[in-house]
């Protein structure tokens, strides 16, 4: 199916500018925990509209993917998040700190974060699904790497849901066949999922809506709106609302911006004011659906009602810039036009054809070909020539977030560090690295792996190996190390391990880090 330009600027317009309603609708009601009636914005917007977050973060994603690429990856995000990202709220915060600290996506997004399974990446999401319209494995790719700088598990698998669902929105318009496109994304049995699958189950079943809204939340409790009150100051009409663990709040809210999708039945306005009548993160469930319609109708058949009073203004919160690097667009239109200048570099010319009439135009996927690829696809171990050896998104969300994935032309590389990054004194310290090939040279080759360690540590099975690497499909090289502590005296622990093919002059070393457990 091809997008003319037209086409596409339209939706990628129709996708910032219905984000932008939506969290304007949703602002005023972050955070409570009860039953919204509304129908229309409350704030004064004759000064234009409030900033937030929602939108504002994915500036900075822009102004990263402007200058590295398709080559931009979860380290390079982590760079510019501490550069230019001004907040520290629970799990911004949190990544930053564990930036800082040396370690890497997806530990970042998963040490000491308690709201690892909030909402703050799902809101991301749209980036992703712009620059890759009816390409949803390459937008959910992508989402990840971003996911992971400072989220990880229901976080992460929220932001690719999403990613996956915006990016398959460009091509495809019947609404179950868009949610049976993004799960198969994320894993069936994951909370995210089950929420979903609740929704659409009360709207086929007919429930009431403020009934679904009850059994989506109760799949999957959440808390972020009795984060500013006592528990004993819950409104008493919302106590059969389950408490849930601090911080699990992305599953519940992209619940309700699913239930505001089915409930709302095509009406713009009333999908909105539905998925923000469920309280909790209003202006994130408001924002990402109003982003998902956006896509689906175009911007040009957005209602003037909705947009008339934001302008097409937009308004930044969160970033940095008294820092050069990153240009703030002032509009949705500023913004529609910076990513329609970089899709085709990102995308890809194999996609996009610049000699077309009127503007350059966009291939994508239809129909089965936006479900996620799976690994099932081949026999493990037959001839790997020609196929495509990236892991399949939804195996890749279900990897440990202690495994650190690294990428070098040829080859790539996991550390995996065995679900913490903590060593206890007078124990030893295991952790595995695997090896695999990218499929750029179709040829079975040879890998070296050599640690070079620190004083007071010791290889218990050596220091160093040599594994044949097969270029069969799924074929990888592996090895665990064992390293005695015994003699090492410090608190942080840090290890090269060097990682070259033999016979090929380029190398790359990964660093690895543990930290003593106190």
């Amino acid at each position: 199916m091809l997008l003319t330009f037209e086409q596409y600027k339209d939706k990628v317009m129709g996708c910032f500018a219905g984000k932008n309603i939506g969290g304007v609708l949703g602002a005023p009601y972050e955070g409570w925990r009860q039953k919204v009636e509304l129908d229309f914005y409350t704030q004064d917007l004759s000064m234009g509209p409030p900033p937030n977050d929602d939108l504002d973060l994915q500036i900075v994603w822009l102004a990263a993917v402007e200058k590295y690429g398709r080559n931009v990856n979860a380290s390079i995000l982590g760079e510019y998040w501490l550069s230019y990202i001004i907040p520290n709220w629970v799990e911004y915060g949190t990544g930053k700190a564990n930036l800082r600290a040396g370690f890497v996506p997806p530990m970042s997004g998963v040490i000491d974060n308690t709201y690892k399974d909030s909402c703050g990446c799902f809101i991301r999401s749209e980036l992703w699904a712009c620059l890759a319209p009816g390409h949803p494995e390459i937008a959910a790719r992508y989402a990840y790497e971003d996911a992971i700088v400072d989220h990880a598990e229901e976080g992460t698998q929220g932001e690719i849901f999403f990613a996956a669902l915006e990016s398959a929105a460009f091509v495809e318009k019947d609404i179950n066949k868009l949610l049976d496109i993004a799960l198969s994304y994320i894993p069936e049995d994951c909370a995210t999922a089950k929420c979903i699958q609740t929704a659409r189950s009360c709207y086929a079943d007919k429930v009431p809506f403020f009934e679904a809204r009850k059994q989506v939340h109760n799949c999957a409790p959440g808390t972020f709106g009795i984060q500013q009150c006592k528990i004993s100051e819950i409104p008493l009409e919302e106590q059969e609302l389950e408490l849930g663990a601090p911080g699990f709040d992305a599953p519940e809210n992209i619940g309700f911006a699913i239930l505001g999708l089915l409930y709302g039945e095509g009406d713009f306005g009333k999908s909105l004011c539905h998925a923000v009548s469920c309280g909790e993160d209003t202006d994130c469930s408001g924002a990402s659906l109003g982003a998902l319609l956006g896509i689906l109708l175009g911007a040009d058949a957005l209602p003037e009602k909705w947009t008339a009073p934001l302008n097409d203004k937009i308004a930044t919160l969160c970033i940095d810039k008294t820092s050069r690097g990153v240009w703030v667009p002032e509009t949705v239109t500023e913004l529609t036009d910076r990513i329609v200048r970089i899709a085709p570099s990102f995308l890809g010319l194999e996609y996009c054809d610049l000699l077309a009439q009127n503007g350059y135009t966009v291939s994508c996927l239809e129909g089965d070909a936006l479900l996620c690829n799976k690994v099932e696809d081949y026999i493990p171990l037959i001839n790997g020539n020609f196929k495509d050896k990236n892991m399949p998104v939804n195996k890749l969300t279900q990897l440990s977030p202690y495994v650190a994935r690294y990428e070098h032309p040829v080859f790539r590389v996991m550390v995996d560090y065995k679900d913490s990054v903590f060593f206890k004194t007078g124990e030893n310290r295991s952790f595995k690295i695997t090896v695999t090939e990218t499929g750029l040279m179709c040829q079975q080759q040879w890998v070296k792996i050599q640690l070079y360690l620190p004083d007071g540590v010791r290889a218990v099975n050596g220091a160093n190996r040599l594994l044949p690497l097969n270029n069969l499909y799924m074929s990888k090289a592996e090895a665990e190390f064992e390293l005695d502590l015994e003699q090492f005296c410090g608190a942080r622990l840090e290890l090269i391990a060097d990682i070259s093919l033999e016979g090929r002059h380029s190398s790359m070393p990964v660093k690895i880090m543990f930290v003593r457990e106190a």
